[in-house]
């Protein structure tokens, strides 16, 4: 199954490269079109195609047109190399991606190898900026850490439910596990111990035993450090279990599909996530049309728009595409966008504001009251 799907992959980028041979400029968006995470996948193919329109619209980039190429990793890092080496090889200068942080890890070193800048809109493992291949850039990402994210997460924790019975689990990816033990660090840190940690495997369908493992013990708040997939289920396996257990979780539950696996039983799951680039009433003509084309653009669509912002500005400023001269002006630059205006440090962490709480409501995620 893996090799038919990297010869899917190569299929696939090749014939993009077809069509993008006849602009002068490719660039790529990269993450999860395929598996279950594509509801990321199709944010970030959204995303990047209005922006790349949009560019196009306005002249394209240095007197040339863009064209995009597609990349699918199903959240998979050896499929995640395999498709930064199609990216490459399609011509790509400059990547919006990937999306699990478990891909863009390994993709970066490819791109760095061959001298592509890389700009993840989602990743949020601490180590893909602190340990990026070139210690001097070409590596960033326009979306927080899960070192800042846990740390919200952990702090909330210890002081909405002080007397608690709290349980961390996580699903063993560089995700979910980093943000997990990001979370317990800074939960312990504030007074905290939970009365369980524990792994689980992603991808299965049944967690009545880990839930009834969280009865016996009688967990009052779960934190998932893992995906909207198998938390959706451990929500709804939780209410069959008659728990009124409070589930809360990371940033990857920013897609409506978690309230289509969850339905009622994800009444008050709690989230954190960057502030809401959809309530910035100076996008709001962008986000209509979005939503005219019956796409709405929730958790990182306008994140993976704004990556390419920055491509075409930091471009623009280098008067070039060349990697050392586009490395330059993204360090030193500063970029106006649909998150706001924002640069990057000296790792390449973007300088935009840290996370908030949502809750999740009657099938939609806003701002938690209390924030």
């Amino acid at each position: 199954m893996k090799q038919v799907l990297l010869c899917g992959v190569a299929a696939g980028a090749l014939g993009m490269a077809a069509t993008a041979a006849e602009a002068e400029i490719i660039i790529a968006t990269a993450g999860p079109m395929t598996g279950q995470y594509a509801s990321f996948g199709e944010q970030m193919k959204a995303g990047a195609e209005m922006a790349v329109m949009d560019l196009n619209a306005a002249g394209g980039v240095l007197g040339e047109q863009v064209a995009l190429e597609i990349g699918d990793d199903a959240c998979d890092p050896k499929q995640a190399v395999a498709v930064a080496n199609q990216l490459v090889a399609a011509g790509a200068v400059y990547i919006a991606g990937h999306f699990c942080s478990g891909s863009s890890i390994p993709a970066s070193a490819v791109y760095s190898e061959e001298g592509v800048i890389q700009v993840s809109p989602a990743s949020t493992n601490p180590k893909f900026t602190d340990e990026r291949p070139n210690p001097d850039g070409g590596t960033y990402r326009v979306c927080g850490r899960d070192d800042q994210q846990g740390a919200v997460a952990g702090e909330f924790l210890a002081t909405t439910f002080p007397d608690g019975n709290i349980a961390i689990v996580h699903d063993k990816t560089a995700y979910g596990k980093g943000l997990a033990d990001q979370t317990m660090l800074a939960y312990e840190a504030a007074g905290g111990t939970p009365v369980l940690y524990e792994a689980y495997t992603a991808g299965e369908k049944d967690y009545t035993a880990l839930v009834s493992k969280l009865k016996q013990n009688e967990v009052d708040v779960l934190y998932v450090g893992g995906y909207h997939t198998e938390a959706g289920l451990m929500a709804r396996q939780m209410r069959d279990q008659g728990m009124d257990t409070v589930l809360v979780s990371g940033d990857a539950l920013v897609t409506d599909e978690y309230w289509a696996i969850t339905g009622d039983a994800g009444e008050g799951t709690l989230m954190t996530f960057s502030p809401d680039p959809r309530k910035n009433e100076e996008i709001a003509p962008l986000v209509e049309r979005f939503r005219e084309q019956g796409i709405e653009p929730e958790g990182y669509v306008l994140y993976t728009y704004a990556a390419i912002q920055v491509f075409a500005q930091a471009a623009e400023a280098a008067g070039s595409t060349d990697y050392d001269a586009m490395v330059e002006a993204l360090n030193d630059g500063t970029f106006d966008t649909v998150l706001g205006e924002l640069s990057f440090d000296d790792k390449g962490d973007v300088t935009l504001p840290g996370y908030v709480f949502y809750e999740w409501s009657d099938g939609n995620y806003d701002y938690l009251a209390s924030n």
